[in-house]
């Protein structure tokens, strides 16, 4: 038999037909289920844009609430977040914010459709916030990548609005900066009683400062700036900087240098990626590092507390890879124990001393609490002065709350128990 009559034979069999009839009805299905894949993937890939949020980038907490107020409002697939504000009158309040579900939502923009999926995966961690890994990813149609650059700055300005007029501290977490507590109203610079001059002084260099990063360019100067607050406890260094950051509008990170954990890469890193427009706040830097002068005895006794080195803090400050834009400001209560080489110029760039109060402060302390009593002020000034000099704003304010109910004649009456409250 010869090919042809063995291939016409085939045909002719009913069950070859069959089979051969399946076969090519699987081949095309297949053929059109793949190109339709393909044609999907190339649609999804020239037509179509998509924006991926992980919950780590800054703008993911924005992103949500934004498509919860002016996004997808209408959505009934919710996830809570309980706050609580402090209202002016005191009482907390508690807040409960919608936000999208994990899932899939859609909400217009403009005259754009755009579809939203937030994927949480249980099997990652993020390591920091002890949370699964979440991400939000937009898809809309069109290749216009403005589009989700105007959704973010929308995001970003309707957050910094509900932070406006607050002052948010940060604290160091792993490898990133993490706000801490709720953000609390800026403190009036008015509100702190220093020596005349002090506060506008520093304010005055942090402003000329803040206006002029093109001269430090042009004379290639590290645009950086340090200053280091010294005096005794309770005479309001702390509180000063609360209020400076108020004044000009920034933030603050505090940073503490004897935290477990904390090296020499982990410091700079953190400095390195510290929030814009923050103060860098470190608090009592003479417990943390001791003088090179000091005995071996005293050394000793500072060993191990933690693994940040002094070499790897002046690196920090001013070294080859420190940062700029950056304020720092230093506390201490002890200033003879700092090394020399912590506070030189360039790490240190203005040295402060915010000690005990004189007799105008305790004058204007006073007419602070009990307006219109002008010569009950300067009476109880001078009473002050004449009982002992060394006295602390904290000690003067803490006697204020005491008697937050008494009259300025009361007031005057029981001076001499200031040194006794507490």
């Amino acid at each position: 038999m010869t090919l042809a009559e063995y291939i016409t034979s085939l045909s002719a069999n009913p069950y070859f037909g069959a089979g051969f009839g399946l076969f090519g009805v699987g081949a095309g299905a297949a053929i059109l289920r793949k190109s339709f894949q393909t044609s999907v993937l190339l649609f999804r890939r020239h037509c179509m844009i998509t924006l991926e949020v992980p919950c780590r980038d800054k703008s993911y907490q924005w992103l949500l609430q934004w498509i919860t107020q002016k996004g997808a409002r209408h959505t009934q697939h919710l996830s809570v977040e309980t706050s609580f504000l402090q209202k002016d009158t005191g009482q907390i309040k508690t807040k409960y914010d919608f936000i999208p579900s994990v899932g899939q939502h859609f909400f217009r923009y403009g005259n754009t459709w755009i579809k939203v999926d937030r994927t949480r995966e249980q099997q990652t961690l993020d390591l920091h916030l002890g949370i699964p890994w979440e991400t939000v990813t937009l898809t809309a149609f069109g290749r216009n990548k403005q589009i989700y650059y105007n959704i973010l700055e929308e995001a970003r300005t309707m957050a910094l609005k509900q932070h406006e007029g607050m002052t948010i501290m940060y604290t160091a977490m792993g490898s990133d900066w993490r706000a801490f507590g709720h953000p609390r109203r800026r403190r009036p610079l008015e509100s702190v009683v220093l020596r005349a001059g002090l506060i506008e002084r520093i304010l005055k260099d942090c402003l000329d400062f803040i206006d002029n990063p093109n001269w430090y360019t042009d004379r290639g100067i590290p645009y950086r700036r340090g200053y280091l607050l010294h005096g005794p406890p309770g005479c309001g260094k702390s509180s000063f900087i609360m209020a400076l950051a108020g004044q000009l509008e920034y933030n603050i990170c505090v940073l503490n240098l004897s935290e477990r954990g904390l090296t020499d890469d982990r410091l700079n890193h953190l400095l390195s990626v510290a929030p814009q427009q923050s103060i860098i706040l470190l608090e009592d830097i003479d417990a943390a590092f001791i003088s090179r002068e000091d005995t071996p005895t005293q050394k000793a006794a500072y060993e191990g507390l933690n693994r940040v080195t002094f070499s790897g803090l002046l690196n920090c400050l001013d070294g080859v890879a420190s940062t700029e834009a950056r304020i720092v400001f230093m506390t201490t209560n002890y200033l003879e124990r700092l090394d020399p080489a912590l506070i030189r110029p360039g790490r240190v760039d203005m040295k402060e001393f915010v000690g005990y109060c004189d007799r105008e402060q305790v004058e204007l302390m006073f007419l602070r609490f009990y307006k219109d009593a002008a010569e009950h002020a300067r009476t109880f000034a001078t009473r002050v002065m004449e009982k002992q000099k060394n006295v602390s704003p904290a000690q003067i304010q803490g006697y204020f709350m005491f008697h937050k109910h008494s009259t300025p004649d009361e007031v005057l009456s029981n001076v001499e128990t200031i040194w006794t409250l507490g």
